[in-house]
């Protein structure tokens, strides 16, 4: 009789392991399916993808890395990026632009030949910068000037700055003439029309403190804001409202969407998560969580693929504090230790 309790036990034990196992696990089987080996000292912050040239543009310290994200290894750099931020690319025009936040301008590359050629002005410390095709601008969003520079892509030449009232982050563009982007300190979504260089629109992000990653459902019409108080905040761009908050893990800085999977997710650099969430019956929830590594903050989706790509290091231990201070330093990133995530199926 005891051994039959004992094993009933183990078998509830194990019943409601497997239950909660089930309750994290991310929708159709979403893992950590590999890395790519970068290695190097210094820090990151955005990573691109090209899904047309199948690679990837990884910010890393001083330069940004080029990888082949189908041979899953570095085939190149683009050095002389001080601080770089951001990458965005214009298809088209051959052309990609890298936003240095240390010398407050931006490095016009080519896309093929990964060779500069040549530099356009920015505001102070640029830092998010994406491609409209709209208008054929680049926009820098620089954070100590608290506004937009406008790039012509094939001139090069700056065609004007729009004050943005408060710390720009992340911004996504609508292909439309739209150019939304995060409002870092007033919590806020500042619209942009890209043609007039104007903000057309502000509206408040009830519910969200510090807003940095940024992603847009075009077709439904939704932004995804992810927040330093653990949420994500959805919210129609065209209304000027928010219509949904989703919880999420700590430290996200990085937000995207998959359109061919309707999944919008969050890179969750405070506990080494990723964030999956979706919509059912006109209600955002979360869809699930995958594990990825502390510090892993930063993202981006390959829409082809329907892989996600998180920037990721493995640290020391934290560093002492000092006689008469409250707090330590931050751990050391451990020599090489620098990869790129791929989360997929």
């Amino acid at each position: 009789m005891a051994g039959r309790s004992w094993t009933a036990a183990k078998k509830l034990a194990w019943t409601a392991i497997l239950a909660a196992a089930a309750v994290a696990a991310a929708p159709n089987g979403y893992r950590v399916i590999g890395k790519i080996q970068i290695g190097g000292e210094g820090g990151w912050d955005y990573v691109t993808v090209d899904s047309a040239a199948r690679r990837a543009y990884v910010s890393h310290a001083t330069r940004v890395v080029v990888v082949d994200i189908e041979a899953g290894k570095v085939v190149g750099e683009i050095p002389d990026t001080p601080g770089v931020h951001g990458i965005a690319i214009a298809p088209k025009l051959g052309r990609g632009f890298v936003s240095n936040g240390r010398s407050n301008n931006v490095t016009i590359f080519d896309l093929k030949t990964l060779k500069s050629v040549g530099q356009a002005p920015a505001g102070q410390n640029p830092d998010s910068i994406l491609y409209d095709e709209a208008s054929g601008r680049v926009f820098t969003f620089n954070g100590r000037s608290n506004d937009a520079t406008a790039i012509n892509a094939k001139s090069g030449a700056a065609e004007g700055t729009i004050p943005l009232g408060g710390k720009p982050e992340f911004s996504v563009a609508d292909g439309k003439g739209s150019v939304y982007v995060n409002i870092e300190d007033t919590n806020e979504i500042a619209v942009i029309d890209s043609r007039k260089l104007t903000v057309s629109k502000r509206y408040a992000l009830s519910g969200c403190d510090a807003p940095t990653g940024l992603a847009l459902d075009n077709a439904r019409r939704r932004l995804f804001s992810v927040c330093g108080n653990k949420v994500m905040i959805v919210s129609d761009p065209d209304a000027g409202k928010v219509v949904g908050s989703v919880p999420i893990g700590p430290g996200s800085d990085g937000a995207g969407f998959d359109p061919g999977r309707g999944l919008a997710f969050s890179s969750n650099g405070g506990d080494g998560t990723l964030t999956m969430v979706r919509e059912t019956s006109g209600k955002y929830e979360v869809a699930g969580n995958v594990t990825t590594q502390p510090g892993a903050r930063t993202m981006t989706v390959d829409p082809v693929t329907h892989k996600v790509y998180v920037p990721a290091a493995r640290y020391g231990p934290p560093v002492p504090a000092a006689t008469g201070q409250k707090k330590g330093g931050r751990p050391p990133m451990l020599p090489d230790s620098f990869v790129l995530l791929v989360v997929g199926q």
